[in-house]
């Protein structure tokens, strides 16, 4: 197996400490502003400006040419993302940070292994194994003890 870069172990694990915290800002925004979808709206406004302000300063818009040849299925990333920013901002404080992200975390696995095992969305073929199966069951697992908590 080959080696890994310490960062590229340190950035999910940081992005993905981040969500939690996310969902409870987004939370808190849809109560101050009585809407999640507003809510939602503002947090991508506000990630949309960044966005630009950062692909702007690395001088790396994208030619119209090169949007035109973009596949159907390519441009739903931004649908994605506004599901799960509007959803953490519902479900998120109403169930709890723990469980919140203990189901995030297993729908993720889930697609993740239909992802590896099929080579879907770019990622090399890496079928199911007993063990890989046996670590997603194992969240569900924690899902029901964190529910029995």
């Amino acid at each position: 197996m080959p080696t890994i870069a310490w960062w590229l172990l340190a950035l999910p694990l940081i992005a993905g400490a981040c969500l939690p915290l996310q969902a409870g800002i987004n939370g808190q925004l849809a109560r101050q502003v009585s809407s999640v979808l507003a809510a939602g709206l503002i947090s991508f406004t506000v990630g949309s400006l960044a966005l630009l302000l950062l692909v702007l300063w690395q001088r790396e818009i994208p030619g119209l040419d090169v949007l035109r040849g973009v596949r159907w299925w390519q441009w739903c990333g931004g649908f994605l993302g506004v599901f799960f920013i509007v959803t953490a901002a519902y479900a998120g404080t109403r169930v709890g940070a723990l469980l919140f992200m203990a189901l995030v975390i297993a729908g993720q696995l889930g697609m993740a292994l239909l992802l590896d095992h099929f080579g879907w969305a770019g990622f090399r073929e890496a079928p199911i194994s007993l063990g890989k199966l046996l670590g997603v069951l194992a969240i569900i697992a924690g899902i029901w003890l964190i529910r029995r908590g």
